[in-house]
Order: structure tokens, then C-alpha cells, then sequence
């Protein structure tokens, strides 16, 4: 198996490594094309009003002066010659990609860029508490959750996003398949201040969410400490509202 991994949290980014250990386990013909830099919150944004540049750092190792989106893309259409990967795994992102914070997600949108392609992809993200990041949960448990994954026909356009509960690995309750859930908040805080030259600045920041815990979902399982496995769809169209929409226009 070929396994293409990146991230938004850049080439050099400690759960980059906690991923390629975890690939490691599951191939030898592992990949990696990631950001140069940090590009959280990017989304599936892709660039297109400047130039980027692909630099290798070793065997099969490669980073992109761009987005999530741009690595995946460019891997893609430079990296392989013989043969395409058969699998994306994207992350291990510092922080929890649950609800509707993965439109957000420079790591699930690389997965999402996958499965455009037509190609398996895994999102994987640890959450963590106020002291950091730990990826114990993620080390321990990533073989038992990517194993079933990776042998599983995704259906075209679809992605798996998994998110690890902020607790050390023996405190993890298990692994629940889920659907996403969906915040109950204002989207995070605005700073402002003023530049030295006296000029407004504007700065989003984060700010504790107050989860919608509906049963069943991504956000209620990682509260519950297990790991939530969400099968996502790319195809965003409300179908139960096509016929009453139609009917609007009817002549």
C-alpha cells in the first residue's frame, strides 16, 4: 500500500511525526507532503494569486509554501510517476476537529482534497486540555483504529474523520462510529488594538465552545472520552429541499 501523509500543522509539527510512526506500522512505502508552515484554519482553501514551491527534505519527504489543499494537490500531480497513493491520512492535528469546526480544518480539508481525487482518505486529530497537546490516545490506539479503515471500500467523494479524546491512553472508553454534531455558539472571540502607527487591527481568536451534545455525535463521544469516527460526504446539497424549491419555479 502506497500512504500519502500531510497536515495543517506543518512539516515540522510533532503529530506529523506521531502519524508517520503510526504509517510505519501499516506500510513501507509511506509518503509525506506537508505545509512548510502552520495552516490552521485554512480550510479547503487553495492558492491561486502567488506561486508555491515544493522542496524536499529526504526520501519521499516534501513540503509546499502553501496551504493543506495546495500539498495534496501538488503531491499528487508531481510526486508520483508509477502510481497514485492508495490511501491520505491527514494530520495528527493538535486540537479536536468535531462539528462543524471541520469546515475550518486545514486537516480535513487535505483529506476532502483527496477524496475529490477519487482516492481513500483518513482525517486524524487529537484534542488536548489547557497544559498542551499529548498524543498518548493517538499512539496507543491509532493502529486499532486506522486497521479497520484502510480495509474498508469508501464510497466515492467520502472521507473518515476521527478525533482522539483529550485523556492518556488507558482512560480512553473505546471507539464509537458516529455523526457530526454541531456547535451551540458564536464562532470564537475579536480582539482589536492598534498597530504602532496607530492603525486598527482586528485578530479572531478561540474561545471554550459550548457543545450542542446531541446523542450520537462526534462532539458527545469525545466528551465521553472515546474516539469519535465520522463518516463525512462531500456532495452538500439538501436533497429533501430539491422538490419543494422545483416546485417554486414550476411554470
Amino acid at each position: 500500500m502506497r500512504i500519502l501523509l500531510t497536515n495543517d500543522d506543518g512539516i515540522h509539527a510533532p503529530g506529523l511525526a506521531v502519524l508517520e510512526a503510526l504509517a510505519a506500522q501499516l506500510s513501507d512505502d509511506v509518503w509525506i507532503c506537508a505545509p512548510a508552515e502552520e495552516q490552521s484554519g485554512a480550510g479547503h482553501s487553495l492558492t491561486l494569486h502567488q506561486p508555491v514551491r515544493l522542496r524536499k527534505h529526504g526520501e519521499r519527504r516534501y513540503s509546499v509554501t502553501g496551504t493543506p489543499t495546495d500539498s495534496v494537490n501538488l503531491a499528487l500531480r508531481k510526486l508520483f510517476d508509477d502510481a497514485r497513493p492508495d490511501l491520505v491520512i491527514s494530520g495528527v492535528n493538535a486540537g479536536e476537529n468535531l462539528g462543524d469546526d471541520i469546515t475550518y480544518s486545514g486537516t480535513a480539508s487535505a483529506a476532502m482534497e483527496a477524496a475529490l481525487a477519487g482516492i481513500p482518505a483518513i482525517a486524524l486529530s487529537q484534542a488536548f486540555r489547557d497544559n498542551g497537546p499529548s498524543f498518548s490516545a493517538t499512539e496507543e490506539w491509532g493502529e486499532r483504529v486506522l486497521e479497520p479503515l484502510i480495509d474498508i471500500s469508501m464510497a466515492r467523494r467520502t472521507f473518515i474523520n476521527v478525533n482522539f479524546p483529550a485523556l492518556p491512553a488507558n482512560d480512553v472508553r473505546g471507539i464509537r462510529v458516529v455523526r457530526q454534531g454541531f456547535h451551540d455558539y458564536a464562532r470564537g472571540s475579536l480582539v482589536e488594538g492598534r498597530d504602532p502607527r496607530g492603525r486598527p487591527y482586528y485578530w479572531f481568536g478561540l474561545q471554550d465552545a459550548e457543545h450542542t451534545l446531541d446523542h450520537g455525535t462526534d462532539l458527545e463521544a469525545v466528551a465521553d472520552g472515546y474516539i469519535a469516527v465520522t463518516p463525512l460526504q462531500l456532495d452538500l446539497t439538501h436533497h429533501a429541499a430539491i422538490g419543494a424549491l422545483a416546485d417554486r419555479f414550476a411554470a
